[in-house]
């Protein structure tokens, strides 16, 4: 016998009962005139649908599960996993999936915030580098043009003076220059091997004049030596004048500029620029490399030049897919250093 016969066999029998009870009733037994018999009725009525109840809670279990065993069956028959374990697995897969991108999409927009910060700072500080000496120049012209000075002396060292800042103006636009063919690949390094110390010795006779000026005496380590590496030879000295000079413009009176060679490697060796100067806190270091970013404003404008010297070095050092270092102490002095093939 089937679940659903049992199930239909105790409703009818329950259903046949309930009728014996009524027609008791409606004929007016002689049943109910004793008490204990009525009692045993309702008792045994109570019994029966109790059983019915927990009988049909049962049967509807039942089948309910086996539905489901069924549904199971063909789920696992037809090769999809619903394992428990698997499902959490997936789960957490799919958290930790959505929980990285989240992370990578804060981070592109932290980037994203950074460049246009840099980008503002750097219109800006273009702007103010460039419109001081076109200040300068235009203060001058115009005082010759409304006639306010007559005296040819004069008007020769205010013309002078405009000069100046006509080339300051003409030496921001030419790094800038640098800088762009550089990072657009446009500027074709010519590399070739050539001897390091006779370059920097060629750097320190066009800056003598300067150093001599500012009482700074300029050394290379093991001067008479061969040193001989690999790179594009124009650049290198751009990279050597660029570091020279900033030492000489930030040094101190009666200090030193030295340069040192150390191999550090079969092809490898660092070249060290050293000054006893006034040195650079420790933070601003990290950023002595951008364009326009100036340590000291004042005593950067005072000292001239466009801003954009260590900016170049850097960028030229990355183009021989080479590193650059640089250390300074307040007040002791600063260190650049950087790598360079030897050429074997």
């Amino acid at each position: 016998m089937n679940r659903v016969s049992i199930l239909f066999s105790l409703i009818i029998t329950s259903i046949i009962a309930i009728l014996f009870c009524l027609i008791i009733l409606l004929t007016k037994s002689v049943f109910f005139e004793n008490s204990n018999n009525l009692i045993f009725l309702i008792f045994s009525l109570f019994f029966l649908f109790f059983i019915i109840m927990i009988s049909t809670n049962i049967l509807i279990g039942k089948f309910v599960k086996s539905k489901i065993d069924d549904l199971y069956s063909a789920f696992n028959s037809s090769g999809i996993p619903i394992e428990t374990d698997e499902v959490k697995s997936d789960s957490k897969k799919l958290v930790k999936s959505i929980q990285q991108f989240a992370d990578d999409s804060n981070i592109k927009i932290k980037l994203m915030e950074q460049k246009e910060n840099f980008r503002r700072e750097f219109i800006g500080n273009l702007a103010h580098e460039l419109k001081t000496p076109l200040f300068t120049v235009q203060g001058y012209v115009y005082t010759i043009l409304d006639g306010l000075i007559d005296s040819k002396k004069e008007i020769k060292s205010y013309l002078k003076k405009s000069l100046k800042g006509i080339n300051r103006l003409e030496e921001i636009i030419n790094d800038l220059d640098t800088i762009t063919k550089i990072e657009s690949g446009s500027a074709r390094l010519k590399i070739k091997s050539f001897d390091l110390n006779e370059l920097i010795t060629d750097v320190f006779d066009m800056l003598e004049p300067k150093s001599k000026k500012k009482q700074i005496s300029l050394t290379l380590e093991n001067s008479g030596t061969v040193n001989l590496v690999n790179g594009d030879i124009k650049s290198i000295r751009q990279v050597l004048t660029n570091l020279v000079d900033n030492s000489l413009k930030y040094g101190i009176k009666g200090g030193t500029t030295e340069i040192l060679i150390k191999n550090i490697s079969d092809d490898k060796l660092l070249v060290r620029v050293i000054d006893n100067g006034k040195g650079i806190t420790e933070n601003h270091l990290p950023r002595v490399f951008e364009r326009f970013y100036r340590v000291d404003e004042n005593r950067s404008r005072s000292e001239g030049g466009s801003g954009l010297g260590l900016a170049i070095v850097k960028h030229i050092i990355e183009a021989h897919n080479e590193q650059i270092y640089v250390e300074s102490t307040e007040g002791i002095g600063s260190e650049f250093a950087f790598t360079l093939n030897r050429s074997l």
